[in-house]
């Protein structure tokens, strides 16, 4: 028998607790920047969030590489070098399984600018 959230689909609290563990242990794996990769150690990122599966062997990486720049190369190094960040994250979070991990852009940032500048348009006369 499983323990599910309240919400239909809403991460249990075990899977937001792995998943800021793993989240602060990605982050200093790349600020330190020791990558074979010339792209890793070139490119700066923010890993904004991290979503493990419910079985918590597996789990989605959102990054945004700061400036912006060079996101489908950056991407590609990350993926890359995913093995070597799932022995990183092995190293510094205790877990019974080493989460595979797979890496997107997080694009919420774009999604909230686009909603501000449709506000801005649209609700101008409210001042």
């Amino acid at each position: 028998m499983t323990r599910r959230s309240g919400r239909a689909g809403a991460p249990s609290q075990r899977q937001r607790r792995v998943g800021e563990l793993i989240r602060g242990a990605l982050s200093e794996a790349l600020a330190r920047g020791e990558f074979r990769d010339p792209i890793l150690n070139d490119v700066r990122f923010t890993v904004t969030e991290v979503r493990p599966a419910p079985d918590l062997r597996s789990a989605r990486v959102f990054v945004m590489p700061l400036g912006g720049e060079r996101e489908s190369e950056a991407l590609d190094a990350l993926h890359r070098a995913a093995g070597y960040l799932r022995g990183e994250v092995n190293r510094r979070v205790r877990l019974k399984f080493s989460p595979s991990l797979s890496f997107e852009i997080d694009r919420s940032f774009e999604h909230v600018q686009q909603i501000d500048r449709l506000l801005d348009a649209d609700g101008g006369s409210d001042e």
